[in-house]
């Protein structure tokens, strides 16, 4: 009988999270109907959508999920609550601000740093050390990126020079914390406040108020033979960064990594019980300061996609906390890569979105440039409890 309870209640449980996901998509769909192309120009289908997301969140609710209910019930005011707003816009202003091939394209080109700086901090935290510090990596392969990329002619000098900056720097961070056994988050803002104070003097005294110069040489576009002709998907990807394509290689390299080699599984024991990992010979501080290194440099191709991949320049604190949001999804992405890119993918399009709604109101533009800190709150607080970090993250290992 028993056996037979704990079957039922188990088909019980996945129905319910069939009817929550499905109700998360009708939320989406009920947006979907009023934005191009398709132009609903009626907000009663959406609503009528939106009330049954709403009603089948409440009836997962009374099943125990609650965090899905919650969800679906979100997904369905969010979906309703969008889509009467669309209505009520003009047709012009929502096809200037939601043109999916370009908003795709935007996406990925927000995402590329916070994936770079997303996969180091995957490194490290696998290793047990936290890497605060990647908003401070990514702001020196930056001016690095760029300084190398002036002075060498070249970006590939550019981009050589920024990872060996962000590996220094990182390495600055390791010596601290795994050789003194500093408090790691005190010791990662120390890192990110030195990074501030170090680029932004040498910026001054480099460049001063003439800024970068215009012709540096940058990282070029990849295009895609024959794709470009391709509707939607020539205008998405047909021409996209060299950057972006390696970073999208970096996921399935790194998965490949860290769970299907052997060098993945010592650094992931490393990062799980460091005692028993010495304890079969394999050496905990120089694996950890490896980890670290190369989380540095990861971070720093982050940061110096943005000044000679993207933007063409630099200006002081010009990563503006992407590192902090790279650090957020290493956490929704339960420090694994193909995870990590989902959520890197997600606040990369909040970042698209966001630079395309001042068209609806050019006096809301700063408001709307918070979106993507926003919703990087709002996930973060919905996955706490739900992703489990390595078990010795942030505990400086002592040997015995």
């Amino acid at each position: 009988m028993s056996a037979a309870v704990a079957t039922a209640e188990r088909e019980r449980t996945v129905t319910a999270r069939h009817v929550g996901w499905g109700a998360i998509a009708l939320g989406v769909v009920a947006w979907y109907l009023a934005l191009p192309p398709i132009l609903v120009r009626s907000f009663v289908p959406s609503v009528v959508l939106g009330v049954v997301a709403i009603g089948a969140g409440a009836w997962v609710l009374g099943r125990g999920e609650s965090r899905l209910g919650w969800g679906a019930i979100a997904a369905g005011v969010i979906g309703a609550g969008g889509a009467v707003a669309s209505t009520q816009s003009g047709v012009g202003h929502l096809q200037d601000v939601v043109t999916w091939s370009a908003l795709f394209a935007a996406m990925l080109r927000f995402a590329t740093p916070l994936l770079f700086g997303a996969l180091g901090g995957i490194v490290s935290e696998r290793s047990g050390v936290v890497n605060i510090g990647i908003e401070g990596m990514m702001l020196m392969g930056c001016y690095f990126g760029i300084y190398g990329a002036d002075i060498g002619g070249s970006w590939v000098i550019g981009l050589l020079v920024a990872m060996i900056a962000g590996g220094v720097l990182a390495l600055v961070h390791a010596v601290f914390s795994v050789t003194l056994r500093a408090d790691q988050i005190v010791g990662g803002v120390a890192i990110n406040l030195l990074a501030l104070g170090v680029t932004g003097y040498l910026y001054v005294d480099r460049y001063g108020e003439r800024g970068t110069p215009d012709d540096v040489a940058r990282v070029p576009d990849v295009s895609l033979p024959g794709v470009r002709d391709i509707p939607f998907v020539g205008d998405a990807i047909g021409k996209t960064n060299l950057l972006t394509w390696l970073a999208l290689v970096a996921v399935a390299v790194l998965g490949l990594v860290l769970f299907r080699t052997r060098f993945g599984l010592r650094l992931r024991a490393i990062g799980e019980h460091p005692r028993a990992a010495e304890t079969v010979g394999l050496s905990v501080i120089r694996t950890r300061y490896l980890a670290v290194v190369l989380s540095g440099m990861l971070a720093a191709l982050g940061g110096a996609y943005l000044s000679i991949g993207f933007l063409g320049s630099f200006t002081q604190n010009i990563t503006a906390g992407r590192g902090y949001i790279a650090l957020a999804v290493v956490i929704c992405g339960k420090w694994r890569p193909s995870l990590a890119l989902v959520f890197a993918l997600l606040f990369g399009f909040s970042s698209a979105i966001a630079q395309r709604l001042p068209a609806f109101s050019e006096s809301g533009a700063v408001l709307f440039q918070a979106l993507p800190y926003v919703l990087t709150i709002v996930v973060v607080a919905g996955v706490i409890g739900r992703s489990r970090p390595p078990a010795a993250v942030g505990q400086p290992y002592t040997r015995e």
